[in-house]
């Protein structure tokens, strides 16, 4: 049996491999996401004061520590039954917002988006963020930046830092916006809202008006037909920051409507030999393996998947480009690729939210915080991050020591469907007798970039069944020996 391993994975967060087995007719056999990171943050969270979670736990990632943070203090909150004023509710969506508006402008123009910009044929050394500033021009690249730029400043002036912030407290925060402060986040929102117009336009002209892309979105080798999970306010709408999970089917019917409380009571995990991510499946439908359709309980939970759910966006530019959506590929859609389009309109969402928030008269109320008097028990917070629901559960003894960690983080959510993913390109894009060249497995790369994982936030699970091999080179690159433990 032939092997074809594209390792490393590459514009990714984190580190992670595909191995693809090739029959003896050249037909592929099977094809696999493996995920050789392991983190257990889940272990070494115990014994820890609940407390300290909303800083410890956002040093999961540097890439979406606001997610932890924000997800740690909802539990947090929990755990001692806390309400928190409506002004540090607003704070937290404020920063929330600006923080998904610059991560998913860095995932479509830097890692996603330079396969549709510069085109996924195209030779790897000009795939990238720098081929696309050369082939659209300098001004766009400067665009890019300024976009992260204003979301990092963002954060930085609520969090109290521009990565790992640290002013969310069980309670609510810890520091009140001030007016300058103020003035400067709606302006810099103002402007995000701008961009986030630019970019849909631009995936209008570069992809959806390219027949080619077009052909791929809608096409069956990246398409799958799994359920959907997202959060959604009281009108069903997408909600980053708070509401309730829903799930709905592959024809879209609803199958759950739940409280961060009792995800449990809806969602299991199991692991695989060959790989340390988990594989969370629906608990009342039930692991068939991998595969799709309405036996299956594999879920997926992204942009995508956020847009299936929901009944509509909460503000006014991005339902009119939702409806587009709907409007071109159905709902619930299930071209993979599509996740890219959802994205920007997700992108959109967040900077008009962003101006709401910050045009609010509340957002500068100096009541930001409530002290806990209850005694500490267990609690959950539920959070969207951009990979996906992120869901941090704790359980603590009588000193608010923590007994019980349990995180279920967004990228774990789609670990089944990415594999599903990849596996349906690799046998669609190789047949006996293809000639297999780097554009043809960046093509099959696509299909989990799509997700925009972050193997390195996820919580793994260590089945015990991975050998340790360390493989052992001479200067030419010659194997010598490979040890395995």
């Amino acid at each position: 049996m032939e092997r074809i391993s594209i390792d490393p994975l590459t514009r990714l967060e984190g580190h992670g491999k595909i191995e693809i087995f090739l029959d003896e007719a050249g037909e592929v056999a099977n094809a696999y996401l493996q995920v050789p990171e392991l983190r257990g943050f889940e272990s070494f969270c115990l014994g820890r004061p609940v407390e300290e979670m909303p800083t410890l736990t956002n040093r999961i990632c540097g890439v979406c520590p606001e997610a932890h943070h924000m997800a740690a203090a909802k539990a947090a909150d929990a755990v001692y039954g806390l309400s928190i004023p409506p002004a540090a509710r607003k704070l937290r969506e404020l920063l929330y917002s600006a923080f998904f508006f610059a991560d998913h402008t860095t995932h479509f123009f830097i890692l996603g988006g330079p396969d549709f910009i510069m085109g996924p044929e195209t030779p790897v050394a000009e795939r990238n963020i720098l081929g696309v500033i050369h082939k659209l021009g300098l001004e766009i690249g400067g665009k890019v930046i300024q976009a992260r730029r204003f979301g990092h400043r963002t954060v930085e002036i609520i969090g109290g830092r521009k990565v790992h912030p640290c002013t969310a407290v069980p309670g609510g925060q810890t520091k009140a916006l001030v007016e300058s402060e103020r003035k400067e986040i709606e302006a810099m929102g103002r402007w995000a809202v701008e961009f986030g117009q630019f970019a849909l336009q631009a995936f209008h002209d570069l992809v959806l008006g390219n027949p080619e892309y077009r052909d791929m979105i809608l096409g069956e080798a990246y398409t799958h037909r799994t359920y959907y999970m997202g959060l959604v306010d009281d009108d069903l709408r997408v909600n980053f920051y708070d509401g309730r999970v829903r799930v709905v089917g592959p024809d879209g019917r609803e199958h759950a409507l739940y409280a961060p409380a009792d995800y449990r009571e809806w969602i299991a995990e199991r692991v695989e030999p060959w790989s340390y991510l988990k594989f969370p499946y629906l608990k009342k439908v039930g692991w068939k393996g991998f595969t799709d359709g309405a036996d299956s309980g594999i879920y997926m939970a992204t942009p995508l998947a956020r847009l299936n759910v929901s009944e509509g966006m909460a503000t006014p530019l991005a339902q009119a480009e939702y409806e587009k959506f709907v409007a071109t590929l159905g709902k619930p859609a299930h071209s993979r690729l599509a996740i890219h389009w959802a994205r920007l309109i997700e992108l959109l969402y967040a900077a008009e939210r962003w101006l709401q928030l910050a045009r609010d008269p509340q957002i500068t109320s100096p009541e930001v915080r409530v002290v806990a008097s209850n005694p500490p028990g267990e609690g959950v917070g539920i959070v969207e991050a951009p990979r996906g629901t992120l869901t941090h559960h704790y359980r603590t003894d009588g000193q608010g020591l923590l007994t019980l960690v349990n995180l279920v983080v967004g990228t774990t959510n789609n670990n089944a469907a990415m594999s599903l993913s990849i596996q349906k390109a690799a046998k669609s894009l190789i047949q006996a007798g293809t000639v297999v060249t780097e554009g043809l497995l960046n093509r099959i790369e696509m299909a989990y970039r799509a997700y925009d994982p972050c193997l390195g936030c996820a919580t793994h699970a260590l089945p015990g069944k991975i050998p340790l091999q360390v493989s052992l080179h001479d200067a030419s690159g010659a194997l010598l020996e490979v040890l395995r433990g």
